[in-house]
């Protein structure tokens, strides 16, 4: 992986020097960033920072959801309840303050000493014996928590909310607003420069206190020695929406939108307010500031310009790599139309079709004839699935279903679905087989590998588009028509494509693995849609694998499992799937005569230094500790590792 991050970066002229060494990042000493984004499925897991030599750079693996982790982070749901319980928690917090002001009142009058000299040293950022440390430690916090407004970490807290007993006053006069905006009958949508002047205006204050309500509740809670600080997380909650209200208040990147009730239950009062994120940029922002190279990888991100606008950056490399395979070990297919050549699809009009609806039935029912072992089945949301099942139960397709396998279902409870995932797998292992129906964008589609005998075929049934009344999704759509040129349907569309994406890597985890991915929807024929799938599923999918019926679909996939099913010979994958001898010798010496251009670099950096003013100096020393320690350990691993993987390959070769 680093090879590849390595050869990456210098094809946008970047000289970096690949090292197994992880280490935590710190400020880079370069304003240039190298932004790249790159589409391979090999690639998987979270967010690493590490050191390429010189180069500081933040590694973002499975990115292909990263604009929407963005939004979460800094948009904040408020209920009715959330609003009762931090009443409950200030009331608590009310107390302590007044136990702690007759015990030890010497502890709150130090934290109004911190306080007065600002956050960065009032005790909830980590403190350093020197400015440059404190930037350093200080940008951990705010890259973790982008709540955090940057301009004020060098500021002090202001006076109305340094004692304790004033803050959380000012938190209940918040509290206070929110309850009334909340006791409206009707829907309300307005921007977050009105929603914060009304607030101001009732509160009596002016924008600064609320930046730093947030960091403010952690130090008193931090003060006062609050062990379960969980218990206090709707008031933390409000903490954070206030924050955010006074950090970006002031612009259209935010909006305010008040539901009294869920459309879909309109008889069952919720009231929620939520402040939504409309920006994905604004989270992303801090990490281009800060390292030097930042990569985007994931096997699903597809269109990759598509990211680029959604996050605001210009990309130095973008790339996509198609897997490097012995044997075409995935087959994906499309199903357009039924045994009675009858059109399927998840179109809200087609819905009640029971045409349709049986088609769909039989698809996964002749598929769990052919297919041995695990099938996935993913519908485009709960309800959707409900109403499926409900009329597959009265066609008695349920019925035949569970003559040829095992049926298990995941639902809304996090325990339930874990329960039927854990039966799902048992039943795989006894070799009974079964079938496991579950939700695009849920817990299962998201994080749960199918692989082996877990998943031999995957079945996305539909389009799976977000719910398009959503008030929240308009108002994001809306944003990014104006600001950054996307048209509601082409980021529709980019988003339901990337989510089925998502659900057909489910089955394929190691190129050793193999599996059937079947796209059960008409609209998938046409080549807006189908282009922006992953190169690596449309190099694997001929013409003759698209708009199928049933009948072709399942014999296409009997004629796969056949070949498959042929013994895999390892030594036929050396030089494609698995590095030779000879590959392994080759970076390994590729290895070595960088680590010599970097001693020679570590040599004249020496010299420079001897030379140079003593600021300078000081700041090479500090660059030549990392030098040392990466020179001594760098070549030595990365040795260690390349004949550790050559003696594995070998052992393998010589087993029976």
């Amino acid at each position: 992986m680093a090879w590849m991050i390595s050869r990456l970066l210098e094809s946008s002229g970047v000289g970096v020097r690949t090292t197994p060494l992880a280490t935590r990042c710190r400020l880079p000493t370069s304003s240039s960033t190298t932004t790249s984004i790159c589409s391979t499925p090999r690639l998987r897991g979270s967010s690493r920072a590490t050191l390429l030599g010189n180069v500081w750079w933040c590694l973002t693996r499975c990115a292909h959801n990263i604009d929407n982790v963005c939004i979460d982070a800094l948009s904040v749901a408020i209920r009715g309840d959330t609003l009762t319980r931090s009443l409950r928690n200030l009331a608590t917090l009310n107390a302590r303050v007044g136990s702690i002001k007759t015990t030890n009142a010497d502890r709150l009058a130090d934290e109004y000493a911190r306080l007065v000299q600002g956050i960065s040293i009032q005790g909830i950022l980590p403190a350093a014996q020197d400015d440059a440390g404190r930037r350093r430690a200080t940008a951990d916090i705010i890259q973790a928590s982008p709540v955090i407004p940057a301009d004020a970490i060098e500021e002090t807290v202001p006076g109305n909310i340094r004692k304790a007993e004033h803050f959380l006053r000012f938190l209940r006069r918040v509290i206070d607003h929110l309850a009334k905006r909340m006791k409206r009958p009707d829907v309300l949508q307005e921007s977050a420069p009105k929603f914060v002047h009304a607030l101001l205006v009732d509160v009596q204050s002016d924008a600064k206190p609320l930046r730093f309500c947030s960091e403010r509740l952690k130090s008193l809670l931090t003060t006062l020695e609050v062990a379960d600080a969980a218990a206090f997380a709707p008031l933390q909650l409000v903490a954070d929406m206030a924050t955010l209200l006074g950090t970006y208040g002031k612009g259209q990147s935010f909006a305010l939108i008040f539901e009294p009730f869920d459309e879909r239950l309109p008889s069952i009062p919720d009231p929620v307010l939520q402040l939504c994120c409309l920006d994905a940029s604004l989270a992303m922002k801090p990490v281009f500031d800060r390292f030097q190279s930042v990569v985007l990888t994931s096997g699903t991100i597809s269109p990759r310009d598509m990211y680029a606008k959604v996050l605001s950056f210009t990309p130095v490399v973008s790339r996509s790599y198609s897997m490097s395979l012995q044997r075409n070990c995935i087959c994906p297919l499309i199903v357009s139309r039924g045994p009675d050549q009858v059109a399927i699809s998840s179109k809200f009009d087609c819905r009640g079709d029971k045409a349709v609806v049986r088609n769909y039935g039989m698809l996964l029912v002749q598929l769990a004839e052919a297919v041995p072992d695990g099938i996935v089945a993913f519908f485009t949301s709960y309800t959707y699935m409900e109403s499926i099942l409900a009329m597959w139960d009265d066609m008695a397709i349920i019925s035949l279903l569970l003559e040829r396998k095992l049926v298990f279902i995941e639902t809304p409870d996090t325990i339930e679905s874990s329960l039927a995932l854990d039966n799902y797998r048992r039943s795989c292992d006894a070799g009974r087989g079964a079938i496991f129906l579950c939700v695009a964008r849920g817990k299962v589609a998201e994080g749960i590998d199918f692989d082996r005998h877990y998943g031999r075929a995957v079945v996305m049934l539909g389009v799976p588009f977000q719910y398009t009344e959503s008030r929240v999704l308009r108002a994001r759509l809306e944003y990014m028509r104006d600001n950054c040129g996307i048209r509601e349907g082409d980021f529709l569309s980019f988003d339901a494509l990337r989510q089925a994406s998502q659900c057909l890597g489910r089955v394929v985890r190691s190129k050793a693995d193999y599996g059937i991915m079947v796209l059960a929807d008409k609209r998938y024929v046409r080549a807006d849609k189908r282009n922006k799938l992953p190169q690596w599923i449309l190099e694997l999918m001929p013409e003759a694998n698209v708009d199928l019926d049933t009948d072709a679909a399942v014999s296409v996939s009997k004629a796969f499992l056949r070949a498959m099913a042929q013994p895999l010979d390892e030594s036929a994958q050396l030089g494609t799937a698995l590095l030779s001898e000879a590959d392994v010798r080759r970076l390994a010496e590729k290895d070595k005569v960088r680590t010599t251009e970097l001693a020679a670099q570590k040599e004249h950096a020496k010299a420079a230094a001897a030379t140079a003013p003593e600021p300078v100096a000081m700041q090479m020393d500090e660059d030549d500790d990392l030098v040392d320690y990466l020179g001594a350990v760098g070549a030595t691993d990365f040795e260690d590792e390349a004949m550790q993987v050559l003696e594995e390959t070998e052992a393998q070769l010589r087993a029976p």
